[in-house]
Protein backbone atom coordinates (compact mmCIF):
# COMPACT_ATOMS: atom_id res chain seq x y z
CA UNK A 1 0.00 0.00 0.00
CA UNK A 2 1.44 3.47 -0.84
CA UNK A 3 1.79 6.20 2.12
CA UNK A 4 -0.47 9.30 1.44
CA UNK A 5 1.98 12.45 1.24
CA UNK A 6 1.64 14.20 4.52
CA UNK A 7 -0.39 17.00 3.55
CA UNK A 8 -3.19 14.69 1.98
CA UNK A 9 -2.89 12.63 5.85
CA UNK A 10 -3.32 15.84 7.49
CA UNK A 11 -6.16 16.76 5.47
CA UNK A 12 -7.89 13.81 5.92
CA UNK A 13 -7.29 13.53 9.83
CA UNK A 14 -8.68 16.85 10.07
CA UNK A 15 -12.04 16.19 8.04
CA UNK A 16 -12.36 12.85 10.17
CA UNK A 17 -12.14 14.44 13.45
CA UNK A 18 -14.14 17.26 12.68
CA UNK A 19 -17.18 14.82 11.70
CA UNK A 20 -19.69 14.28 14.20
CA UNK A 21 -21.30 10.95 13.10
CA UNK A 22 -23.61 10.73 15.94
CA UNK A 23 -25.25 13.77 15.52
CA UNK A 24 -29.09 13.52 14.85
CA UNK A 25 -29.90 14.82 11.78
CA UNK A 26 -31.42 18.55 11.18
CA UNK A 27 -34.38 19.32 9.49
CA UNK A 28 -32.32 21.80 7.44
CA UNK A 29 -30.12 18.94 6.42
CA UNK A 30 -30.71 17.78 2.85
CA UNK A 31 -28.31 14.88 2.81
CA UNK A 32 -28.87 11.46 3.30
CA UNK A 33 -28.83 9.71 6.84
CA UNK A 34 -28.83 5.74 6.85
CA UNK A 35 -28.20 6.02 10.62
CA UNK A 36 -25.25 3.24 12.59
CA UNK A 37 -23.20 1.76 10.43
CA UNK A 38 -21.70 -2.24 10.87
CA UNK A 39 -19.88 -4.84 8.65
CA UNK A 40 -22.00 -8.56 8.39
CA UNK A 41 -19.59 -10.98 7.69
CA UNK A 42 -20.48 -14.20 6.27
CA UNK A 43 -18.15 -16.31 7.90
CA UNK A 44 -17.42 -20.28 7.74
CA UNK A 45 -16.80 -21.14 11.52
CA UNK A 46 -18.77 -18.92 13.67
CA UNK A 47 -16.72 -20.27 17.10
CA UNK A 48 -13.11 -19.06 14.86
CA UNK A 49 -14.08 -16.06 13.75
CA UNK A 50 -15.68 -15.09 17.12
CA UNK A 51 -12.41 -16.19 18.81
CA UNK A 52 -10.23 -14.04 16.23
CA UNK A 53 -11.91 -10.43 16.67
CA UNK A 54 -12.12 -11.09 20.86
CA UNK A 55 -7.62 -10.65 20.10
CA UNK A 56 -8.68 -7.69 18.66
CA UNK A 57 -10.66 -6.02 21.75
CA UNK A 58 -14.43 -7.17 20.41
CA UNK A 59 -16.73 -7.82 22.51
CA UNK A 60 -19.64 -9.98 22.17
CA UNK A 61 -23.43 -7.51 22.35
CA UNK A 62 -25.96 -9.35 21.00
CA UNK A 63 -26.89 -13.00 19.22
CA UNK A 64 -26.26 -16.35 20.30
CA UNK A 65 -23.17 -18.52 18.83
CA UNK A 66 -25.51 -21.56 18.80
CA UNK A 67 -27.80 -20.02 15.97
CA UNK A 68 -24.64 -19.05 14.50
CA UNK A 69 -25.16 -15.33 14.85
CA UNK A 70 -23.21 -12.51 16.80
CA UNK A 71 -22.51 -8.75 17.03
CA UNK A 72 -19.27 -7.98 18.37
CA UNK A 73 -18.18 -4.22 19.28
CA UNK A 74 -15.20 -2.68 19.64
CA UNK A 75 -16.15 1.20 20.99
CA UNK A 76 -17.95 2.60 18.09
CA UNK A 77 -17.27 -0.49 15.58
CA UNK A 78 -19.84 -2.79 15.42
CA UNK A 79 -19.18 -6.77 13.34
CA UNK A 80 -22.18 -8.68 12.69
CA UNK A 81 -20.90 -12.78 12.35
CA UNK A 82 -23.31 -14.88 10.58
CA UNK A 83 -22.40 -18.48 9.92
CA UNK A 84 -24.58 -19.80 7.08
CA UNK A 85 -27.10 -17.08 6.81
CA UNK A 86 -26.26 -14.98 3.65
CA UNK A 87 -24.11 -15.39 0.63
CA UNK A 88 -22.06 -12.47 0.93
CA UNK A 89 -19.97 -9.95 3.54
CA UNK A 90 -22.37 -6.89 3.57
CA UNK A 91 -22.83 -3.28 4.54
CA UNK A 92 -25.68 -2.52 7.20
CA UNK A 93 -26.97 0.80 8.38
CA UNK A 94 -29.89 1.01 11.48
CA UNK A 95 -31.50 4.16 10.71
CA UNK A 96 -32.60 5.52 14.66
CA UNK A 97 -29.34 4.07 16.17
CA UNK A 98 -26.39 5.18 17.56
CA UNK A 99 -23.56 2.95 18.25
CA UNK A 100 -24.43 1.85 21.40
CA UNK A 101 -28.18 1.06 20.13
CA UNK A 102 -29.42 4.20 21.53
CA UNK A 103 -32.44 5.30 20.05
CA UNK A 104 -32.13 9.04 18.22
CA UNK A 105 -35.09 11.32 19.36
CA UNK A 106 -35.32 12.30 15.43
CA UNK A 107 -34.09 10.35 12.26
CA UNK A 108 -34.62 9.82 8.56
CA UNK A 109 -36.96 6.85 8.82
CA UNK A 110 -36.01 3.76 6.71
CA UNK A 111 -39.21 4.84 4.66
CA UNK A 112 -38.28 8.26 3.87
CA UNK A 113 -34.74 6.84 2.88
CA UNK A 114 -36.26 4.63 0.77
CA UNK A 115 -38.25 6.82 -1.36
CA UNK A 116 -35.46 9.20 -1.76
CA UNK A 117 -32.99 6.27 -3.03
CA UNK A 118 -36.44 5.13 -5.47
CA UNK A 119 -36.60 9.05 -6.44
CA UNK A 120 -32.89 8.82 -7.31
CA UNK A 121 -33.60 5.86 -9.84
CA UNK A 122 -31.70 3.06 -7.04
CA UNK A 123 -33.58 -0.58 -7.30
CA UNK A 124 -34.63 -1.91 -4.02
CA UNK A 125 -35.21 -5.42 -3.18
CA UNK A 126 -36.93 -6.28 -1.25
CA UNK A 127 -38.45 -2.90 -0.29
CA UNK A 128 -39.62 -1.86 3.25
CA UNK A 129 -43.52 -1.60 3.06
CA UNK A 130 -44.47 1.72 3.27
CA UNK A 131 -47.70 1.43 4.69
CA UNK A 132 -46.30 0.50 8.16
CA UNK A 133 -44.87 2.76 10.51
CA UNK A 134 -42.67 -0.22 13.02
CA UNK A 135 -39.57 -1.35 12.08
CA UNK A 136 -38.63 -2.03 8.78
CA UNK A 137 -35.63 -2.80 6.29
CA UNK A 138 -34.61 -2.47 2.37
CA UNK A 139 -31.69 -3.30 0.58
CA UNK A 140 -30.06 -2.31 -2.22
CA UNK A 141 -26.96 -3.77 -4.23
CA UNK A 142 -24.06 -1.72 -5.21
CA UNK A 143 -22.39 -2.22 -8.90
CA UNK A 144 -19.89 -4.43 -7.52
CA UNK A 145 -22.47 -6.71 -6.41
CA UNK A 146 -22.03 -6.16 -2.64
CA UNK A 147 -25.30 -5.84 -0.77
CA UNK A 148 -26.58 -3.07 1.35
CA UNK A 149 -29.15 -3.51 4.48
CA UNK A 150 -30.70 -1.10 5.69
CA UNK A 151 -32.64 -2.27 8.67
CA UNK A 152 -34.41 0.21 11.36
CA UNK A 153 -35.57 -1.74 14.63
CA UNK A 154 -37.22 1.08 16.20
CA UNK A 155 -40.58 3.00 15.18
CA UNK A 156 -40.49 5.80 12.55
CA UNK A 157 -40.07 8.75 15.15
CA UNK A 158 -42.88 11.45 16.20
CA UNK A 159 -42.13 14.20 14.13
Amino acid sequence: MKALPAIALASLTSACMNTRPHDEPTKKDASMHLGNFSVSLNVKDIQASKAFYEKLDFKQVNGNVDQKWVVLQNGTTTIGLFQGMFERNMLTFNPGWTPMKETLNDFQDVRELQQALKARGVELKPEADEATDGPAFFMLVDPDGNPILVDQHVPKPKH
